[in-house]
């Protein structure tokens, strides 16, 4: 009669056992299209057996565990790979606007330039025309129009990305305050001796996203609660405690502070990764020097212009007026590019002539600023005005070309690790529905066996009456 209770025990378990695996396929089939799902698995056990008579009778199966197919080495693989991508998708979309800023059409600042020297240029051959004078001191506003047009633009694009990393802020802070949650329930739940499956693939979804934006880092403590930090070594989630970041304005620019545990750190560009870092750089490193070419070549040609101006003489013989205002000695806060306007209030102050009787076909200094176009080379360069700003142009494209090059590389290589971890971790329906078949018959196996010894203790019942 006891082996007959062991065996109805052993069904018991068996059959149990078996309805929770079906329980574990039922929920990878529910959740094959859940992002960032990992594929759960009973991990089965054998009840201790017991001495009976001088033979050890086994007590059925459980499921002592209900583990989850994770890679650590892909998923840091993953990880890697994604602030790649995060950092060239920071990029992007300011390149192609920084672009259309700096094209290569006619209409672009170069143009400008040319147009101001071939005003000078047709002023040499009717020094005395009104039309022409007229012409050139158009010209000169339209210059100083399209500099500071350039300027504003590059403005605008600075004032882009401040509002969006005011507004990825606090995405950002919502998804660390996630993570410290996540990291005590676990601690709760498996300190239970309970697995806490799907909190950590929310907590994996969550760090993959962070690494992309904020290019994060993590380790275990040892607790074996998950450490989140910046590249830089900036504590952002350390066990329940989460950092928050706060944006902070500088001038005309938005930069960053992390707040955690009473302790404020500011965030430089060499402590962050990812999306952040990418368009940090961009706006402190890649548009701030094409800022400084812009109004190193502002400075330049008024000046040299200027120069040239003040040697000539007007049409009514007064000498050493500037052509343009003086824009080498602002005060601070005042940006050169953006102050280039015209000095000359009448068409009869444009120098055009060489000597002081200024005689109607004197074309000497109109001629020496219309040379200035080819002859004078921008300072610390070999280059005219028109390749100065023609450098800029390529310097743009050239960056915007390589940044379509790592973001396809980059791009491509996360998801051939997506691809991987998928088929890692990932739910495949053609397993699954082998497994549920697996489980169904030793649930139907156990179901029979069950009744099997059901029958004989009904036997047995019936014989001793």
């Amino acid at each position: 009669m006891t082996s007959l209770l062991n065996a109805l025990n052993s069904g018991k378990t068996s059959l149990l056992t078996n309805q929770k695996s079906i329980e574990i396929v039922g929920n990878n089939i529910a959740n094959v299209n859940t992002p960032g799902y990992s594929r759960q698995r009973p991990q089965l056990a054998n009840v201790p057996s017991v001495n009976f008579g001088n033979f050890f009778v086994g007590q059925g199966v459980t499921v002592s565990d209900v583990s989850r197919d994770y890679s650590v080495f892909i998923n840091r693989q993953l990880q890697s790979k994604t602030i790649d991508y995060g950092e060239e998708t920071g990029k992007s979309s300011t390149l192609t606007e920084l672009q259309r800023v700096f094209n290569v059409t006619e209409n672009n600042l170069a143009g400008q330039i040319d147009d101001f020297f071939d005003a000078w240029q047709q002023l040499t051959a009717n020094p005395s025309g009104q039309v022409e004078r007229d012409l050139v001191i158009q010209r000169g506003q339209l210059l100083g129009d399209a500099f500071g047009k350039m300027t504003n633009e590059l403005d605008t694009i600075d004032q882009n990305l401040n509002l969006e990393i005011v507004s990825g802020v606090s995405t950002i802070n919502e998804q660390l305050a996630e993570v410290a949650r996540l990291n005590e329930r676990i601690n709760l739940v498996e300190a239970s001796g309970q697995s806490a499956n799907s909190a950590r693939d929310q907590r994996d979804l969550i760090i993959k996203d962070l690494s992309s934006t904020l290019g994060v880092e993590t380790y275990n403590d040892n607790r074996g609660m998950l450490c989140v930090q910046l590249p830089g070594g900036i504590p952002l989630v350390m066990g329940s405690t989460a950092a928050t970041i706060s944006t902070v304005t500088t001038g005309t620019n938005v930069n960053l502070q992390a707040n955690i545990a009473g302790s404020t750190r500011d965030i430089g560009l060499d402590s962050m990764g990812g999306q952040f870092k990418g368009m940090f750089e961009i706006r402190d490193v890649f548009t701030k020097g094409l800022r400084d070419d812009l109004n190193t070549l502002a400075i330049d040609l008024t000046t040299t212009v200027n120069d040239a101006h003040a040697a000539g003489y007007g049409a009514d013989g007064v000498t050493g007026r500037l052509f343009f205002n003086d824009i080498s000695a602002l005060l601070p806060g005042e940006v050169p590019s953006r102050n280039v306007m015209v000095a000359l209030t009448d068409s009869s102050q444009v120098a055009a002539a060489g000597n002081p009787a200024a005689a109607p076909g004197d074309n000497e200094n109109a001629l020496r600023i219309a040379q200035l176009e080819t002859t004078h080379k921008v300072a610390g360069t070999n280059n005219s005005f028109d390749g100065f700003f023609s450098q800029m142009v390529a310097t743009v494209g050239i960056e915007a070309s390589r940044n379509q090059l790592a973001l396809s590389g980059a791009s491509d290589a996360v998801m051939q690790l997506q691809i991987m971890r998928d088929g890692y971790s990932g739910v495949s329906l053609e397993e699954e529905m082998i497994d549920l078949i697996q489980y169904q018959r030793g649930f139907q196996s156990s179901a029979k066996f069950l009744s099997t010894v059901d029958e004989l203790m009904n036997s047995l019942l019936q014989l001793k009456s």
